[in-house]
């Protein structure tokens, strides 16, 4: 088995640069935690792989995750990025400006994910990425079914939330929200899904063609 060094080792494959730890120490002052290296790298991966050239992504924080996707997807892709908080969309918005992302990369929406999602475009997105209020990961899931371009992919941050998930005395409202999100897509028909264990967890689903 994988052991706690191997781990902490792969999360840092990839390393972070100015603008990246600045984003970080952002979202250190006003108390958001935000997506770990190695999930960010994974995260870039992604984007990069399937050519994504739009990504909504819920749960903006002070931008970590998004400059993480905006830097693997095509050049002139947008990211459209919803965040309950106008100050962390501020902050983020500084974070992709100092990277010297243009304007037209990003799309700031402030308002609550369950609000949004409807009033997006189906089919529209390569990639959905997904870190919002866990207690509402279900609904998030079937919004980003609609969301996602067959073939396109469905990711969720915290999946393991904080060794939680894989402890069955764990019953709390947040656990059980993402413990029912990972076997409603193992079994899903329409979707094929892994697991990873890069920061607290990612659930990658691809949309089936």
């Amino acid at each position: 088995m994988t052991t706690a060094a191997s781990l902490a080792f792969a999360e840092h494959h990839q390393s972070e640069d100015e603008h990246l730890a600045a984003a970080r120490r952002r979202a250190d002052e006003v108390g958001v935690v935000p997506i770990s290296p190695g999930a960010g790298a994974a995260l870039s991966f992604l984007a990069s792989a399937i050519g994504a050239k739009a990504v909504a992504e819920i749960g903006t924080g002070t931008g970590v995750s998004g400059l993480w996707l905006l830097r693997g997807m095509q050049a002139g892709g947008v990211l459209t990025s919803v965040d309950l908080e106008a100050e962390h969309q501020r902050l983020a918005r500084e974070t992709f400006t100092s990277a010297e992302l243009a304007p037209q990369r990003f799309r700031l929406i402030a308002g609550a994910g369950l609000d949004v999602m409807p009033r997006l475009t189906d089919d529209g997105y390569d990639l959905v990425f997904l870190d919002g209020d866990k207690v509402e990961y279900g609904e998030y899931l079937e919004q980003a079914v609609r969301l996602v371009r067959p073939g396109g992919l469905i990711v969720f941050d915290n999946a393991l939330w904080h060794d939680r998930v894989a402890d069955p005395a764990q019953r709390d409202p947040e656990t059980a929200a993402i413990r029912d999100v990972i076997k409603h897509v193992a079994t899903d028909d329409r979707l094929r899904s892994v697991l990873l264990p890069l920061g607290d967890g990612l659930l990658v689903a691809q949309l089936l063609p």
